[in-house]
């Protein structure tokens, strides 16, 4: 379960001293915090460690864990105020670890009219969406000519199967400007008056990488934009002040917290918001650890080498490194492939493979630059023409040298073929699945891509029995931030039809659960902190109403969440489990 690969008989020797040395100043350290007086023990026989060593017990003190083992060995270190916890049928884990999403997009999201279609909203036909746009309206008594902004529609599950057009959102409206972004993140659809605010029209030309859709025969917009072209619009944190959008993410730590998550990825960030949120940890420190990642394809190069990582969390932020987009999604059909698309967007040609979103020779140069800098990337990769861009480019970029320890992210890496994993094995790339695909548009995919290329689709079995560390994320806002539903997915592969998708790349429970543990604590370069409930590590952690491993695989995603611990601190409570609280 541990990433690692083979040394050679020297590094052998070396390791082996290291490790010598490593276990001596362990023991050393654990015999110093055993000392110690513990502020809360934790008792139970479902703690999973997710380490190898196990443990019936776990002492906390301030923001560490202090012992780990048998309860007699762990009550040692309880004293006059110590709390103990019986957890009886209740599970302890170390906190999730969120591999991959955009807390800042959701966070804005909050005070958005939310289109998404079921689980996570009612939406099933483009009426359904008229019919919320024009209550949004009438509800909110919004004045003619301010900005409705929506998010989350999927083409994919409503009913006419399509994108809502520049026709079909004037029927909402034709007072205000609106703008539906698509659940992928990556197209939008927008209305008559949409256009005209962002002067788009038979003229304008589409960006590098992307597309203005436009009306059959015709150049005219038909309200539809793909990638690069949403840029030519307002975002939707341009509706917000900036002290809403503050609030709005001291909320959102909250609703990550009762997924039993403790850190938490916000990613594609333009420099100076990064240095917007160090300043607000400065103010007053972040509930969970947030670690953002610069979005690299905008800027020049001079900026980009100007970017730094941290290695030190400050008030619960520090940048992690940097991200790129390589191409689009697979449910939005912008997923950049090697062979056609089985069924492509509407009116596409038959050897339609979609298309890069950021030049090839610039990723080829930049992720050199970001290698020998020492600077972590992720790569934003689902097509597996888009994967082997990435992979050219590190290949490239480690070639001739011993491979440094640069843990380079597949960011999705969903439609990744096997001799791609093959050569990733020994290139020191991480891939993130994007695991919830399955269910959430694996009949799509099925469709799209036909069913070999679909049911291969987050190869996670295949990638953990080549010895690959993997992680596995949801990608919030474009699902839920659900940690034990992604978990469930991952080990299941069931579509909402109940098919199940390619069944032999599903993974065990603890499988799952260690890529949102541990396997998302070595990706951060985190692994010495967080990840295990090991001695002298984090007090990150999250109490379960149950044993994931006591539960039937089809029910794990209804195991509560009973408490999130950041930093030895409560963040959350379930109030089915304290009331009044």
């Amino acid at each position: 379960m541990h990433p690692a690969g083979k040394p050679n008989q020297e590094e052998k020797v070396t390791k082996k001293t290291i490790c010598h040395k490593a276990l001596l100043l362990s023991a050393l350290f654990a015999a110093v915090l055993q000392a110690q007086e513990a502020d809360v023990i934790f008792v139970g026989d479902n703690i999973l460690t997710m380490d190898d060593a196990g443990a019936e017990a776990i002492a906390i003190r301030g923001e560490i864990i202090i012992a780990a083992g048998d309860r007699a060995e762990v009550m040692a270190t309880r004293g006059a105020d110590t709390r103990v916890v019986e957890l009886g049928a209740q599970a302890l884990l170390p906190g999730f670890i969120d591999a991959h999403g955009h807390f800042s997009a959701l966070s804005r999201y909050g005070d958005m009219l939310n289109l998404s279609s079921p689980p996570v909203g009612d939406v099933v036909s483009i009426e359904d969406l008229i019919r919320k746009i024009r209550l949004h309206i009438e509800q909110q008594d919004i004045p003619p000519g301010q900005l409705i902004y929506g998010f989350g529609y999927d083409d994919s599950l409503l009913a006419e199967n399509r994108h809502p057009n520049r026709d079909d959102l004037d029927s909402a409206s034709t007072r205000h400007p609106i703008i539906v972004r698509h659940v992928s993140g990556h197209l939008l659809a927008t209305n008559s008056l949409g256009l005209e605010a962002a002067g788009v029209g038979e003229t304008t030309q589409a960006p590098e990488g992307g597309v203005i859709r436009r009306r059959p025969g015709s150049l005219e917009p038909d309200g539809v934009m793909e990638e690069t072209a949403m840029g030519l619009f307002p975002g939707a944190g341009e509706l917000l002040s900036a002290e809403r959008q503050s609030e709005l993410r001291r909320e959102t730590i909250d609703l990550y917290a009762s997924y039993g998550i403790t850190t938490i990825q916000d990613s594609n960030l333009p420099p100076a918001y990064v240095e917007l949120l160090k300043r607000e940890a400065l103010e007053e420190p972040f509930a969970a650890d947030i670690v953002t990642y610069v979005m690299g394809n905008p800027l020049t190069d001079e900026q980009l080498q100007a970017v730094a990582w941290d290695a030190e969390y400050v008030g619960g932020i520090r940048n992690g490194g940097v991200k790129f987009t390589l191409d689009g999604s697979p449910q939005g059909r912008t997923a950049w492939m090697s062979e056609p698309y089985a069924e492509g967007p509407e009116g596409a040609e038959a050897d339609y493979v979609a298309y890069p979103s950021y030049d090839p020779a610039a990723w080829r140069r930049r992720i050199r630059m970001m290698i020998d800098r020492g600077v972590p990337v992720l790569a934003h990769a689902n097509g597996d023409a888009a994967i082997e861009l990435m992979i050219e480019g590190v290949e490239a970029a480690v070639s001739g040298a011993p491979v440094p320890d640069h843990r380079s992210v597949i960011i999705h890496a969903q439609l990744m073929r096997k001799d791609q994993l093959q050569r990733v094995a020994g290139l020191g790339i991480v891939p993130s699945f994007y695991s919830v695909h399955p269910f959430f548009w694996g009949d799509w995919h099925r469709i799209s891509f036909g069913e070999e290329r679909a049911s291969y689709i987050s190869p996670a079995r295949d990638a953990l029995d080549l010895g690959i560390p993997i992680t596995i994320h949801n990608d919030a806002p474009v699902v839920p931030p659900d940690i034990l539903r992604l978990v469930e997915i991952a080990v299941n592969r069931e579509t909402r039809s109940g098919y199940v998708l390619g069944p032999d790349q599903r993974i065990s429970v603890e499988e799952a659960l260690w890529a949102v543990t541990g396997g998302a604590a070595y990706q951060y370069f985190e692994e010495d902190e967080k990840g295990t409930l090991s001695v002298g590590k984090r007090a990150d952690l999250v109490v379960l109403a149950a044993s994931p491993l006591a539960v039937a695989p089809g029910n794990l995603a209804d195991i509560d969440i009973v408490e999130t611990i950041s930093r030895g601190r409560t963040i959350y409570q379930n109030p089915d489990y304290f009331p009044g609280r």
